[in-house]
């Protein structure tokens, strides 16, 4: 063969059944090209989002953090330029199935593997993911609807503004899941007992209370269909520093594409309180 030719090697198809993946095998799926929402993925594994900063702003995201654990709940944080964390032993460049990059707030593309774009300055923060709790919500016989439908989650800039900090401001965003009203309670029941990964929804019941016009017409996923006799629910969501570095323009910044996580090797379980 000549040293020009190339072999194309397709992307690997989704697993049959992704919730019996493990962590290990998930990331080397990814790693290998699949691109897919994880939602359902290595089920009782928490799942988290990904915000990769300059260090020179890494304080200010920690404080903004802080101040608004609701939507930035944080799980792990590198030193600058390392790839991996305490909680992920997989590479942060290229074991999610999609990565954002963002320039002076500016996407400038999405990609599958950002290891040419990694740079020695960078520090990664692994915030918590409302996928982590779903598999409760299933064991529950609540039903998450964009998992029955093979869809990403619906997610949605609200009117509600995160309380900045340093060079960082936004608004909060927020993930909707129809419930079923009489199941409502439960879920708010079941999820409250995870606030390292959003923890109880933030809303219930009517959308415009939070700024948001037209629920078939999210800003990040999928929409997803409300059937009679379902209420929307809504949780932060792990996507709030990205709408903030939209809205704040750092110089340069990498997040994971929405819904498309890094699932980690802490279980759910680590995260649930009594």
């Amino acid at each position: 063969m000549a040293d020009t030719d190339t072999v194309h090697v397709p992307a690997p198809t989704a697993p049959a059944d992704p919730a019996a993946l493990s962590p290990q095998e998930a990331r080397a799926l990814f790693r290998a090209g699949l691109r897919v929402p994880t939602a359902g993925y290595a089920a009782g594994y928490a799942q988290a989002n990904l915000i990769a900063l300059p260090r020179d702003l890494a304080f200010d995201f920690l404080l903004f953090a802080q101040r608004n654990p609701k939507a930035c709940p944080v799980l792990d944080v590198t030193e600058p330029g390392e790839a991996a964390a305490s909680v992920f032993a997989g590479d942060l460049r290229t074991d999610l199935p999609a990565y954002r990059v963002y320039r002076h707030g500016e996407l400038e593309g999405e990609y599958t593997d950002v290891r040419e774009l990694w740079r020695p300055d960078l520090v990664a923060f692994l915030i918590g993911c409302s996928f982590t709790f779903e598999a409760p919500m299933l064991q529950a016989d609540i039903p998450v609807r964009h998992i029955e439908a093979g869809t990403n989650v619906a997610m949605f800039r609200t009117n509600r503004p995160c309380r900045p900090a340093g060079r960082l401001a936004g608004p909060m965003v927020v993930s909707m899941r129809p419930i079923p009203a009489d199941q409502v309670a439960d879920a708010v029941r079941i999820t409250s007992r995870y606030p390292s990964v959003h923890g109880a929804p933030v809303h219930v019941g009517d959308p415009a209370t939070l700024g948001i016009a037209d629920l078939d017409r999210p800003d990040f996923g999928d929409p997803v269909e409300v059937l009679p006799g379902e209420v929307p629910v809504f949780w932060a969501c792990g996507v709030t520093p990205q709408a903030a570095v939209m809205a704040s323009k750092p110089e340069f910044a990498i997040g994971h594409a929405p819904g498309h996580m890094a699932i980690t090797d802490a279980r759910d379980s680590d995260y649930q309180v009594p």
